[in-house]
């Protein structure tokens, strides 16, 4: 009887195999640390280097600016609703819409959040897909306001401003404007939307 031998894989196969499957591991890792050293230092700048507790420890706790970073947030969110902070929120508001070069941008920031933020009282959707950056291609963007200024007025086009982030960093991408018949709105969620694009489309919506 002759005993079946296992086909060996030739050695530069399983070295090819090998490093398809080691840039597989390592490609989320390093996004996954890239994107968490751009977080931890944007958060790093906001907080001040006085009240920072990692310029007081013998050693530095990585992410501490983070922790603090959405503690604080949430507590301004939790006192903007309260009456009092309604209040201070729109003395605040009044006084950088007086100052000439800082009301254009907090003005320009304030609308783009207010318009991708969640709402129960305004229920339109703002996930789209929109043929980018050529026909037949699609991208995944965020309808931000419906153009109706003088681009709109002198291409006679109805127009949707449409946010179209890059991925791996969805915080860069483009504005583009789009005709409004050519624009596809999806079910999905904000929240699924920015998973969707910052894992490179490997993770499908539930919808």
């Amino acid at each position: 009887m002759t005993k079946n031998k296992k086909r060996r894989t030739p050695l530069f196969a399983r070295l090819r195999n090998y490093f398809i499957t080691g840039i597989v591991v390592l490609v989320p890792i390093g996004i996954t640390l890239y994107l968490t050293k751009f977080f931890i230092s944007i958060s790093s700048n906001l907080i001040p280097k006085e009240i920072n507790p990692n310029n007081y420890l013998p050693f530095s706790i990585p992410g501490l600016e983070i922790i603090l970073s959405v503690i604080f947030i949430t507590l301004i969110g939790g006192l903007s609703l309260s009456f009092i902070g309604k209040k201070i929120l729109e003395l605040v508001n009044q006084t950088l819409k007086r100052i000439p070069i800082l009301r254009t941008i907090y003005s320009a920031i304030g609308q783009m959040t207010e318009s991708l933020a969640p709402n129960k009282k305004n229920n339109k959707k703002s996930v789209v897909l929109v043929e980018y950056p050529r026909k037949g291609s699609w991208a995944v963007g965020f309808a931000t306001k419906d153009n109706k200024g003088e681009i709109s007025k002198k291409t006679n086009t109805q127009l949707v401003n449409v946010f179209v982030p890059t991925t791996p960093n969805p915080t860069s991408g483009f504005l583009l404007m789009f005709p409004k018949k050519d624009i596809v709105y999806l079910d999905m969620s904000f929240e699924e939307a920015s998973k969707f694009i910052v894992s490179a489309g490997t993770s499908n919506p539930k919808n």
